[in-house]
């Protein structure tokens, strides 16, 4: 389970530039696409079984098949907003392999008929827009892109767009909105963006990984991809692994390994030899699952079967020394700030998660508002316009179920410490409290 594919020669010194790549064998593979019928390319495509690799895990073969076809403006957007906790992977390609997105979006633009393209990159990665500007430039200067891409009479003009640091905008829907030039908002569905998304015209929208991983496919063949990994989730997957583990970082996996595998094999295990308390297998957005949970196989269905999700790939640790609880109100909170507010059961959802846990955690609720956790969590999920109410509520939801036992203790706890404070403060301070006049008229 060593194979690398996006990772391969990842730390060569120079890779970020256009001589390194080609010495490489860059943009081989997109100068074969390109002799190839677009068709085929996107039977190629769902042959090889590649899965989205931004979090929702669909067909991306599939999804290029819906783009209608026709002599129309068609734009292929990468969403590169990579803003969900504990994700870093598509950074880390940006930065050292930028040509080999640019390869992957030729070749996406090529089978879907688009001659537009447009990298949203989150506002923060300003060093990695840097990089890839100055990529997308030797590339044009190269006629790789542009007009008529390496004489084949292909035309694609490609731009990259810095976003604002808004959480919404990986959102595809409230990308498109950001990219024309408004706030980010997601957008009623249907009409889907394969038929009607950038200015109104049919759209295929991926993330890094997801265009980087083409070239690759084209490479080694869809039938050897699709060995790689399970059944219903071929190739390799970039991971990126954080939290109390003593070696954090990205790591390209076949999917198929276990959870264990990775956090003791990969990250070298838990710091200070502490004990697992729970860990988030996709993102701060996918529920939780705990120690128990660690030979869990690391893939789309098998982590659905566990109820939770590979996502964008992104495992956090927690070990014991932590409070389930303050993990609960800072997941919480995160959202509650990122919800645009368009919709009403994320806006209030989140907002009075937000302050239910804030009361348990200072001792001010009781183990009823868990109940109303719970219920508040149920009317968000499936009740949105995109899913970011969902990814507050699903993995508070399974933190309270999970470790309620925890969070009736720590309630207890903070109550009997609020009325000791209470108490105490009592005592010291009722005389100055009464007031001069009071305390005279006592003696």
């Amino acid at each position: 389970m060593s194979t690398k594919l996006l990772f391969e020669n990842i730390d060569e010194p120079g890779l970020h530039t256009l001589d390194v790549y080609r010495r490489r064998g860059g943009y081989a593979m997109a100068e074969q696409a390109l002799a190839m019928a677009r068709d085929s390319l996107v039977t190629s495509l769902k042959d090889s079984g590649l899965r989205g690799r931004g979090g929702a895990g669909f067909p991306m073969g599939l999804k290029a098949s819906f783009i209608p076809q026709g002599k129309m403006d068609k734009y292929l957007v990468c969403n590169a907003d990579e803003s969900e906790p504990g994700t870093f992977k598509d950074r880390e390609l940006m930065q050292k392999n930028p040509h080999s997105l640019i390869e992957g979006m030729i070749i996406a633009a090529y089978a879907v008929g688009a001659n537009k393209a447009f990298i949203f990159i989150r506002g923060e990665y300003m060093q990695q827009a840097e990089i890839l500007e100055a990529a997308i430039a030797e590339a044009k200067q190269a006629g790789l892109i542009g007009s008529n891409v390496m004489g084949r009479g292909v035309d694609l003009d490609m731009w990259v767009h810095r976003g604002a640091g808004a959480y919404i905008c990986g959102e595809e829907t409230g990308l498109l909105d950001a990219l024309e030039g408004r706030r980010g908002n997601p957008r009623l569905k249907p009409p889907f963006p394969a038929n009607q998304g950038l200015y109104q015209g049919p759209t295929l929208i991926n993330n890094v990984e997801t265009l980087t991983a083409i070239p690759y496919i084209m490479r080694i063949g869809a039938d050897a991809y699709k060995q790689l990994g399970v059944e219903n989730s071929s190739g390799t997957k970039l991971i990126s692994v954080s939290g109390n583990v003593k070696r954090p970082g990205n790591y390209e996996i076949e999917l198929g390994m276990t959870g264990r595998d990775i956090i003791y094999g990969l990250a070298g295990g838990i710091e200070d030899d502490r004990e697992v308390l729970l860990w988030f297998p996709g993102g701060s957005s996918s529920p939780v699952l705990t120690k128990d949970d660690l030979d869990t196989v690391y893939a789309y269905d098998e982590l659905a079967a566990q109820g939770t999700m590979l996502g964008s790939g992104a495992i956090i640790v927690v070990d014991d020394r932590h409070s389930v609880v303050d993990v609960a109100v800072k997941t919480a909170s995160f959202y509650k700030h990122e919800s645009c507010g368009k919709c009403t059961p994320c806006r209030e959802g989140t907002s009075w998660t937000t302050k239910m846990l804030l009361r348990i955690q200072s001792g001010e609720a009781t183990p009823m508002d868990l109940d109303v956790i719970s219920s508040v969590c149920d009317q968000i999920m499936g009740n949105c316009l995109c899913v970011l109410g969902d990814a507050m509520a699903m993995p508070v939801a399974s933190m309270v179920t999970k470790f309620r036992p925890q969070f009736e203790d720590h309630l207890e706890r903070a109550r009997a410490a609020n009325e000791a404070r209470l108490l105490a403060a009592l005592e010291t301070t009722e005389p100055v409290l009464l007031g001069a006049g009071a305390v005279a008229s006592q003696h």
